[in-house]
């Protein structure tokens, strides 16, 4: 059965399940899902996430939402870009979690600030306290990237998919990749494995679809 995975391609944490399904070889297709048309809050897509947010999995009678937990559920279901023992999987958890509460949440909300929002609506002060942050956590990721090419164990695992969510993304909002060496080779590393895709050519929706 194909796996649908109800996203936009404009959602880093869309496109850290939309690349784990990608490249874990699973049967999976896209359904997008009309965002910024107010979808999200409708009662038709609440019904399938309460949390009115994407992504979310439906695998026939099973529905799973939150993109840490859809990468955990390709990793089982398809036994690939999964750590090598306990040990390694616990520590892709770790990262993660770091992930979401450190980088891809204020990476997302920064973006969504500069480039989502009317000028007039944007929060001036917010948005430089927000890139200093995103300093900080570049800082984290490239010092642990030095002298490894993947954040854990030595192949690509879901913990580089998750961090390299909102990272691919054009739209500037504070991460210049040659000002972060470790970084930027890690993340040509990732592109030049085998079935990758930027998030605009992997899932429908794009800032140019609403110009």
């Amino acid at each position: 059965m194909t796996l649908q995975l109800h996203c936009f391609g404009e959602s880093g944490n869309s496109y850290k399940a939309a690349i784990a399904l990608e490249l874990s070889g699973l049967d999976w297709e896209p359904v997008f899902v009309d965002f910024f048309g107010g979808q999200a809050r409708s009662p038709e897509f609440q019904s399938l996430n309460v949390m009115g947010e994407a992504p979310a999995l439906v695998d026939g009678d099973f529905t799973l939402t939150q993109s840490g937990a859809i990468q955990d559920y390709v990793v089982k279901k398809s036994g690939k870009l999964g750590g090598k023992d306990a040990t390694e999987n616990r520590e892709i958890l770790r990262w993660i979690l770091w992930d979401n509460h450190k980088l891809s949440s204020v990476a997302g909300m920064t973006r969504f600030l500069i480039h989502f929002l009317p000028k007039d609506k944007q929060p001036a002060g917010v948005i430089p306290f927000m890139q200093g942050r995103l300093k900080a956590a570049y800082a984290t990721l490239n010092t642990h990237l030095e002298g490894r090419d993947w954040i854990v164990g030595d192949k690509l695992t879901i913990a580089d998919l998750s961090c390299c969510g909102y990272l691919y993304y054009p739209e500037a909002f504070g991460f210049d990749r040659t000002a972060w060496p470790h970084i930027d080779a890690w993340l040509t590393r990732i592109s030049n494995t085998p079935g990758w895709k930027h998030p605009y050519d992997l899932m429908p929706g794009s800032p140019a679809d609403r110009a």
